[in-house]
């Protein structure tokens, strides 16, 4: 039976509706709309565009609906932490603040003082970041903003988006796993938390797993669109949680990195991770589908390379990718490495001096070039993975790791993948890179009754696409390199 359902999946530079078709267990995907998404800055405040997004949305909605494709349902997901003000007759109160404003700056040092940090981590397993919705709310209280105060609900961004879309209020579980007050072990809103902040817990719905029907279209929308009253599924609201529930994988032993700009390197667990060694090492535990954890660490990604392709470009090198895969393999082996989540390289004016001056005060030979550069910045992000794997696996899981899945658009680039095997000693897969907007599908399908088990879901996604496998090479030559890593980030 063919199934077709539509994909919003909304980064925090770009947007875009994606058409899906599953039918004879193969799944196809077609991106109908793509849209730039960015932040804007007014009086001093950074705010994301709701309103811009929603009429974005249904621009691709009504390209669907105008080639008279029947379609069964609709799913949204966006980035974590934000969240937007609802007033008791329903209008949206104020565009919603954005975690990339700075003002939350300092206030999780406040917010500890009357909450001890430790005992936030032990009710939450969330890692720390002062942007985290928990310190928003805290911010945005201690302001006395206008909005909150008048506040009779409080929703995630793709509930936001779903309540647009459909005039109802749900609170999506892997969404307000991002928020540093969910309680992972039961599920359920860690009321002290936010009181402690200074919010009712009464401000946010009840929550919701992911499948769960938030409703048709409005009948304004399903006219406007020509789509009928499409019903609206609450898929994994986070887009990671969106993008895990995409990993084929085939057995309970596996690892996951999402790899792109920042790369997500974790397993899915069954329980909670936490305790001293948990928060010492800022792990975060996430909600996943099922009720699973995602028990991860954020770990810089293609950051480095990204910001030195922004420097050669305003030098007139304006490498292309095969060009910079061309460097790597021209470059000496094992020179230089640098700790790629080193606070010094979170946002230098000039990349490629922050990695000279760090290699220089570490003892490292200082790159040459810009072949150097890109071997250097390869090799130590395949060893900080091999850094995060091998404390998975001595202090977080029961049995060792045997596969790495490699998801998102990081899992093309073939190069940091095989590097990636030969630093891990694991055998790696690389695919889908479309990793969330398959994810948010497949709940899609699942709330359809198409497949009924993440198992079923995987192996459907397994069938449908080509995984890439990579396995390791040269493993005594990368031990000894990792030796010598571990001592440098040790410093």
């Amino acid at each position: 039976m063919a199934f077709n359902s539509i994909s919003v999946d909304l980064g925090a530079t770009s947007g875009r509706v994606v058409l899906a078709k599953l039918d004879n267990g193969k799944l196809e995907l077609e991106e109908v709309h793509r849209f730039p998404n960015g932040f804007s800055t007014i009086a001093g405040r950074t705010y994301c565009n709701l309103y811009y997004l929603f009429d974005e949305i249904r621009k691709g909605l009504k390209k669907v609906g105008s080639r008279g494709i029947e379609v069964a349902s609709i799913g949204v997901d966006t980035w974590g932490v934000d969240v937007v003000c609802v007033g008791s007759d329903g209008h949206i109160l104020s565009q919603p603040r954005a975690y990339r404003d700075p003002y939350t700056d300092g206030m999780m040092e406040e917010y500890f003082k009357i909450v001890p940090k430790d005992e936030v981590y032990r009710r939450t397993g969330i890692q720390f970041m002062n942007f985290n919705t928990l310190f928003q709310l805290f911010t945005l209280h201690r302001e006395g903003n206008s909005s909150l105060e008048a506040a009779d609900r409080v929703l995630f961004l793709p509930d936001a988006l779903s309540f647009l879309m459909t005039g109802n209020m749900v609170c999506e579980y892997t969404i307000l796993s991002t928020s540093q007050f969910l309680n992972p072990y039961d599920k359920k809103i860690d009321e002290g938390l936010l009181e402690a902040a200074g919010i009712d817990p009464d401000l946010f719905p009840g929550i919701v797993m992911p499948g769960h029907v938030v409703g048709p279209l409005t009948d304004e929308l399903a006219r406007e669109t020509g789509l009928g009253p499409v019903r609206v599924i609450a898929v994994a609201g986070h887009d990671t949680g969106s993008a895990v529930a995409a990993v084929p994988a085939t057995t309970k032993n596996f690892a996951y990195l999402s790899s792109g700009t920042w790369s997500l390197i974790g397993i899915e667990a069954y329980e909670p991770i936490i305790g001293e060694e948990s928060f010492k090492e800022n792990y975060t535990n996430e909600g996943g589908i099922d009720g699973t954890i995602r028990f991860l660490k954020n770990v810089t990604g293609m950051w480095l390379l990204e910001q030195c392709r922004v420097r050669w470009a305003e030098q007139g090198k304006d490498y292309s990718y095969p060009q910079i895969v061309e460097m790597m393999g021209q470059a000496k082996p094992f020179v230089s490495f640098v700790d790629p989540d080193d606070p010094v390289f979170a946002a230098p004016d000039d990349m490629e001096k922050a990695i000279k001056d760090y290699c220089r005060s570490h003892g490292e030979a200082v790159p040459e070039d810009d072949k150097a550069l890109v071997r250097c910045i390869f090799e130590s992000l395949a060893l900080k993975y091999r850094n995060v794997i091998d404390t998975l696996n001595s202090k977080f899981v029961k049995e060792p790791i045997e596969v790495l899945h490699i998801i998102g658009g990081g899992s093309k680039n073939a190069l940091l993948n095989q590097i990636t095997a030969n630093a891990t000693k694991l055998r790696v897969l690389a695919g889908p890179s479309e990793a969330t907007t398959i994810g948010n599908v497949m709940i899609q399908a699942r709330a359809a009754g198409i497949v009924n088990t993440k198992e079923e879901m995987r192996a459907l996604i397994g069938r449908s696409i080509t995984l890439e496998e990579y396995l390791p090479q040269d493993t005594e030559l990368w031990d000894a390199a990792y030796k010598r890593f571990k001592e440098i980030i040790s410093k």
